[in-house]
Order: structure tokens, then C-alpha cells, then sequence
């Protein structure tokens, strides 16, 4: 069975664990960032980053550093440093005119990526000589909202879904901190905001989310018009799109090399496969449906039914998954993109989900993750 934490009736709008998932930051639908520090069964608030002036759109926690990056509707991003047990904010220099809507810590920790309202992708690093976080932008040639980011494994390359229905790869190379980078299979050129590809599923869908396999080489997004697509830099950069008949997606994650989990307005995680030969495949819900209790009904609870809903049927307007609205945001919790072993979910429920794919396996007849 999932681990599922409740921290109250209000949406988490995103979430991020900290190195040794001891520790979660949430954000309940407004301008603060909540850390809870697990002890025992329980979670205990011991941190609240109020900095913000409007809601908090992303969070993001880097593992090695220790820092936890945060931006929102306000146009600001901040980094947050734990010095003497208490979170200092650090302004960061985005020059953005409408909402951050995204952030994202690059895998060595030493800058950072902010999507915006502005059609622009800001690449942050900390200037030493001025003691501050500066930002360089990639503009072209995105012609709407940015609502998505990830970093390819050589913290280089960036991949970014916006409301334009099209999903790029930019260079976000920073000669500043970065070393010459190696070609790569999106392409050799890697000067700042070079765009090494872009991609549109064919439809006419937002991209929500997007997300690189653990050896880069692939990258995967999901659309408003409820689409998961899959593209291989390996083999002519051909697509695989599958459309659902389900409820939009708005988050997508990749657990193995083959393997990739979405979830959004559905309530509930899906397992996809792409294989060597660049089929996409839906295999299986990974949340499996409650049984609800049956059995004949009191005198009285018949009466305390027809007098709330003017109907003697009791059937509950409680859905049959373990989160009970749209799933906002899935990490991973245990491992990596090579192998994952546990991942997470949030929603709009107020709920923080822990799933672990060796229950799941042993409760869904026939389910094995790639």
C-alpha cells in the first residue's frame, strides 16, 4: 500500500524533498514554502519561508548544497541557505516582467533554471565578485508561457514545455561555471540558447511537463490534450505519441531508462514503456481501485440520507484513488531516473503520496517496470 501524508484541506502546488527525504517542502497554495522534518510517524512544521509576496509556483531542493531555490507569480526567485538554523533568502537578478512559473537546480548544484510567463528561460549562477545571482536568457524562439523545465544529466542541456504546444532542448551552457562540454546525441553545438531541437506531439495541447531519461538521450512530454509523447535523439530524433482517453496529464517523470510515470487531472499514476524499436506503450494504473464496504442499511442512517441529499442511495462522492484530485507534481523519492524504487506524488487534495514500485508490482497482477 501507498504511504499517504495528509498536511490539510489546501492544494500543494509543488513539493521537493531534501538529500536524505528527512525533510519536505511544500507549498499550500499561497505565498509561503512550508519544511516539514519527519519524526517518527508523524510530520512536524519546522521551517516557514514567507519572502514571497504572491504564490509560490516552484520549489526545488539541491541535494549536495543543501539549497532550496523558490520563485513565484511575484517575478522573483529565491535561494534559501540554512545558516544557524534558519532559511536567508537570496534575491536572484531574473528581469522577468510576468510570473516565474518553473524552477529547477541543474544536477551539479551550481546554477539553476526559472521558466516564466515572459516567453523567457532564465539560466541563474552566483556571481562571486557581486555576491548575488545573476540570470542569462533564452527568448527565442519561445512564443508563450514556459511551464516546464528539466536538465539533461551533463548540466549543460535544457528542456523546456510551453503553452506554445512545442517542447525544445536549449544549450544552457554558462561559460562562467561550466566546463566545455562534450557533443552530445542532440548535437554538438552548445554556445548559450542554442536551440538543438524542438518538437510538437501534432495536436494542439499545452506541454505541462517534461523530463530527460537517465542517459539523456530521450526526452518525454505530456500534453493538455491528454497525449504522452517520447522522442530519441538516438534514432533521427523520431516521435512516439500515444493519446489517452483519460483526463489531461500535468506532470511526467522517467524511472527507468525505459519506463516513465505521468499523472495529473486523473487522480492517479500511469506507467508507460518505450522500447528499443520507439513504441510508446500504456501498461498499467499504478493506483489500485478501494474496495468499498458493502452491507444493508440502518433505519436510521436511510433517513440521515434522504435528509442530506433527498435520496436513500449512500453511494459516496469519495473517488476510488488514493488521491482524491488532480495530481500536481511527481519526484522521485528512492534512487534515480536509472532505477527508481519509491516515487512521489502530490495534489490538490492536500496530500503527499509515497509509492513503492516493489508493493505495486506484487499488487498489480502482471506489472514489471522495465
Amino acid at each position: 500500500m501507498p504511504e499517504v501524508h495528509s498536511f490539510g484541506i489546501e492544494p500543494i502546488s509543488c513539493h521537493a524533498w531534501n538529500k536524505d527525504r528527512s525533510q519536505l517542502a511544500i507549498s499550500p497554495n499561497n505565498h509561503e514554502v512550508h519544511i516539514y522534518t519527519q519524526n517518527g510517524g508523524r510530520w512536524d512544521k519546522s521551517h516557514v519561508l514567507s519572502e514571497h509576496a504572491q504564490h509560490v509556483t516552484g520549489i526545488d531542493w539541491a541535494p549536495e548544497s543543501n539549497r532550496i531555490v523558490t520563485c513565484g507569480v511575484d517575478r522573483n526567485a529565491y535561494v534559501w541557505t540554512l545558516i544557524d538554523g534558519k532559511w536567508k533568502p537570496t534575491l536572484v537578478i531574473l528581469r522577468i516582467n510576468r510570473a516565474a512559473t518553473c524552477v529547477r537546480w541543474s544536477p551539479l548544484g551550481n546554477k539553476f533554471a526559472v521558466g516564466s510567463g515572459a516567453r523567457i528561460l532564465s539560466v541563474c549562477y552566483f556571481e562571486g565578485e557581486y555576491d548575488w545571482w545573476v540570470s542569462k536568457h533564452i527568448k527565442k524562439p519561445i512564443r508563450s508561457t514556459v511551464s516546464s523545465i528539466d536538465w539533461h544529466p551533463n548540466n549543460v542541456l535544457l528542456a523546456c514545455g510551453s503553452s506554445d504546444f512545442k517542447a525544445r532542448v536549449f544549450s544552457g551552457y554558462v561559460k562562467e561555471v561550466d566546463d566545455k562540454p562534450a557533443a552530445t546525441a542532440w548535437g554538438k553545438k552548445m554556445t548559450m540558447g542554442n536551440l538543438m531541437a524542438e518538437f510538437s506531439n501534432g495536436g494542439g495541447g499545452w506541454v505541462h511537463s517534461v523530463s530527460f531519461s537517465a542517459s539523456g538521450d530521450k526526452l518525454s512530454w505530456v500534453g493538455h490534450d491528454s497525449s504522452v509523447s517520447v522522442v530519441n535523439a538516438n534514432n533521427q530524433e523520431k516521435i512516439a505519441t500515444v493519446k489517452c482517453a483519460f483526463l489531461p496529464f500535468t506532470s511526467c517523470l522517467w524511472v527507468t531508462e525505459n519506463s516513465l510515470v505521468v499523472a495529473g487531472h486523473d487522480c492517479c499514476p500511469m506507467l508507460f514503456t518505450h522500447d528499443d524499436s520507439d513504441t510508446l506503450t500504456f501498461i498499467h494504473k499504478l493506483d489500485v481501485a478501494k474496495e468499498k464496504e458493502g452491507g444493508s442499511m440502518s433505519a436510521m442512517k436511510r433517513f440521515q440520507t434522504l435528509d442530506k441529499r433527498a435520496t436513500t442511495d449512500d453511494s459516496s462522492s469519495d473517488l476510488n484513488t488514493q488521491h482524491q484530485n488532480t495530481v500536481t507534481n511527481i519526484s522521485i523519492h528512492t534512487g534515480t531516473k536509472e532505477r527508481c524504487s519509491k516515487f512521489t506524488t502530490s495534489g490538490t487534495d492536500g496530500k503527499v503520496i509515497i509509492w513503492d514500485f516493489k508493493s505495486l508490482e506484487s499488487s498489480i497482477a502482471g506489472l514489471k517496470v522495465a
